[in-house]
Formats: structure tokens, C-alpha cells, sequence
């Protein structure tokens, strides 16, 4: 936990939701970290600029 940053997913949870979605657990597997990775940068540089 880092305050005013967000650092990552709850990754268990992540894959939970895949495997309730019917998500295979390869493409969660190669998609998810991608995806969150993205979502991380975004979520920072957002709240970045309604800081700064």
C-alpha cells in the first residue's frame, strides 16, 4: 500500500473473477498483468494531474 498511489490488483481476486466470467485461465494469464499494468500507469498519471 502506498498512500494517494494505486500499485497493483488484487491479482487472486482478478482471476477469480476470469474463472466466474468464463475466462480461460491461459488468456487470464497473458491478459491480466498487461492489463493492469496499463490501468496502474493511467490510474497514477489521473490522479497525478488532479493533484498537481
Amino acid at each position: 500500500m502506498l498512500p494517494g498511489a494505486v500499485i497493483g490488483w488484487d491479482m487472486s481476486a482478478a482471476f477469480a473473477l476470469a474463472d466466474a466470467l468464463g475466462v480461460p485461465p491461459a488468456a487470464a494469464a497473458e491478459l491480466l498483468p498487461v492489463i493492469e499494468a496499463v490501468m496502474v500507469a493511467k490510474l497514477n498519471e489521473q490522479m497525478d494531474h488532479s493533484n498537481g
